[in-house]
């Protein structure tokens, strides 16, 4: 019967739409045509002429016969012009007659018309919210979950297409197996935690491994932001968090993920700041109850990532609730030449490149920066017509990405070009001297991005984790030895140091401040900003300095900073006639490579 109603439905909409539009159409394709349009003097000649056969006046208009020279009668119209017109055509012998036209019908389609159009667009849009909401429909669907819901198929993506976060990998596979074979922990009587929060830096592949855990596990994946819980209206989020959570539990065994958490958990703030009943802090608050209210037999695990874990509020990292959490940091060198075999498959590459001196080209990089680095070296190779992607095309492309885009055009002085020529051969002078370990990689003085006009790129043979207070010093005085490079030659200072001036005291004062570096100050933490990824629970609370503390502070980081440049002085003294032949080259070829540089670093005296 329901089927036979909406049958009858669709069939009177369209003879509705048949009995407007037929009538329309006929009248215009009656005027188009077999009626001929004329203006009133052409009908005043016709009469003249005495080819008016017989005519119907309107009120507005005129419409008759007229004979052609062949004998053929046909219509004609024109618009009514106000005179005697019974007379002429009386002279003329013409028939006529006056029409009264009724306009009732012309009258209610102007009503029903747009009524109709408005009422055709309403229900179009009214369908489309109730696609989009569920069920309820309308309006009334603002407190659904947005979340995505994907199954394997969908996603596509498993713990192969994941590389550089092995340790990530061994406890997300845990989660997958429960999920695979949850008697084998019932029986023993475990659990498996309710929720895990994966913690990391922007890119490292946090929402990739959330995906991964539901591809290999076969289960449904609801994947959804914190952003999109809260909403202007109060209890929005609240309510989308308990309809998320409903979704859940229908399609369990199933993987809720949530990705940037700390849009939605951040800490609350005490009572006395009257923020109580602040939205983001009711739908925190029904997070911690759904979390407390299923249970973790139910095959419904909860996955998180934030980038800021100190921000998020005790409640929602305590045991209980997100019991676990796991940190996708960084990927080491192996890390990225994993990456970068993931992501080079489908690149068409030279069959002499070593993906190993790109990944030690790139320390620090995320996995987000090796598929970036992968995509630039392709349009490199593009852009140069080249059918395979060379080691240089990796090359440049991690100089773009660091340092700007090359700008051979940027006119320069050259005074100016000289000042950069010493200033960058003064950063690798000292580097090569002080850390070997970093290699050389190349100078340029060719100007990238906003303001720098010229760089050198260090190479390291191995990541490093600890740095001890000289290696500190060290990399200090190849900071600030740019600029002493430009004291020696020009006895002037100029502004081309000014970020790696930034750069230095940085290093200086966290050596002082949080590495407790300083004798006189003491194995003391002052720096304000104290918390950690491993401290987000109890967060240490910021500690105040007294003026007497401050001056001694400030006195150590000066003292940091003086020794670093006395080192950088004392191997740029020494080495003042290669700094300046270097110079000259440098300025000659614009660019020097690790091959051009050992013959120069082969003069230093150390």
């Amino acid at each position: 019967m329901l089927n036979l109603d909406k049958t009858m439905k669709f069939n009177l909409w369209y003879l509705l739409i048949i009995l407007i539009t037929v009538p329309l159409l006929r009248d215009l394709w009656i005027s188009q045509n077999q009626v001929k349009q004329i203006p009133y003097s052409e009908f005043q000649a016709l009469l003249d002429e005495k080819r008016i056969d017989k005519i119907i006046i309107g009120q507005q208009d005129i419409t008759g016969k007229i004979i052609d020279p062949e004998g053929k009668k046909k219509y004609i119209h024109t618009q009514r012009v106000e005179n005697d017109l019974a007379k002429e055509l009386a002279q003329y012998n013409v028939q006529f007659e006056k029409k009264v036209e009724s306009t009732l019908f012309k009258d209610l389609l102007s009503w029903i018309f747009p009524f109709l159009v408005f009422f055709l667009l309403w229900k179009f849009v009214a369908n489309k919210i109730m696609q989009n909401g569920g069920a309820q429909g309308g309006f009334m669907s603002v407190g659904k979950s947005k979340a995505k819901i994907y199954v394997e198929s969908d996603t596509k993506v498993d713990f192969d297409c994941v590389a550089g976060v092995d340790e990530a990998k061994v406890e997300l596979k845990e989660l997958v197996d429960f999920l695979k074979n949850p008697l084998r922990y019932q029986n023993i009587g475990g659990r498996m935690p309710k929720g895990v929060l994966l913690v990391g830096p922007p890119g490292t592949g946090k929402t990739l491994i959330a995906k991964a855990v539901a591809g290999e596990a076969n289960v449904p994946f609801f994947s959804t932001n914190g952003a999109e819980f809260v909403e202007m209206f109060v209890g929005v989020g609240a309510a989308r968090v308990r309809d998320l959570f409903e979704q859940a539990k229908q399609r369990s065994p199933c993987i809720i993920f949530i990705d940037e958490l700390d849009a939605l958990g951040k800490v609350r703030m005490g009572g006395s700041m009257g923020h109580g009943n602040d939205e983001k802090e009711q739908t925190l608050n029904q997070l911690l109850v759904e979390l407390d209210g299923f249970d973790s037999t139910s095959g419904i695990i909860l996955l998180a990532a934030t980038n800021r874990p100190e921000i998020l509020d005790p409640a929602l990292l305590r045991s209980g609730r997100f019991d676990r959490q796991v940190l996708v940091d960084r990927p080491d060198k192996i890390g990225r030449l994993e990456i970068l075999k993931i992501h080079t498959k489908k690149i068409k590459l030279r069959a002499s490149i070593n993906l190993e001196n790109i990944a030690a080209l790139t320390p620090g990089f995320t996995g987000a920066d090796l598929e970036n680095i992968a995509n630039e070296a392709s349009l490199i190779a593009v852009r140069r017509e080249a059918s395979e992607v060379a080691e240089n095309d990796f090359t440049e492309a991690i100089e773009r990405i660091m340092a700007g885009l090359e700008k051979k055009n940027r006119l320069i002085n050259p005074f100016e070009r000289k000042v950069v020529a010493h200033h960058e051969m003064g950063h690798a002078i000292v580097g090569h001297i002080l850390m070997p370990a970093g290699g050389i990689h190349k100078v340029s003085i060719i100007p990238r991005g906003i303001g720098s006009l010229g760089y050198t790129i260090q190479r390291p043979t191995e990541d490093r984790f600890l740095m001890t207070k000289t290696e500190l010093i060290n990399k200090m005085a190849v900071l600030l030895a740019g600029r002493v490079a430009e004291k020696i030659i020009f006895n002037h200072l100029s502004t081309g140091a000014a970020d790696d001036l930034d750069k230095a005291t940085e290093i200086a004062w966290n050596a002082v401040t949080k590495y407790g570096m300083d004798e006189n100050i003491g194995d003391i933490v002052y720096d304000n900003e104290r918390q950690t990824h491993l401290d987000m629970v109890n967060p240490l609370p910021p500690r105040m300095n007294s003026d007497k503390v401050a001056q001694e502070i400030d006195s150590a980081v000066r003292s940091f900073i003086k020794a670093a440049r006395g080192k950088s002085e004392n191997i740029l003294d020494k080495n003042k006639a290669v700094l300046q032949k270097a110079a000259h080259n440098l300025l000659e070829k614009e660019t020097l490579l690790t091959s051009d540089l050992q013959e120069i670093f082969t003069e230093l005296i150390i």
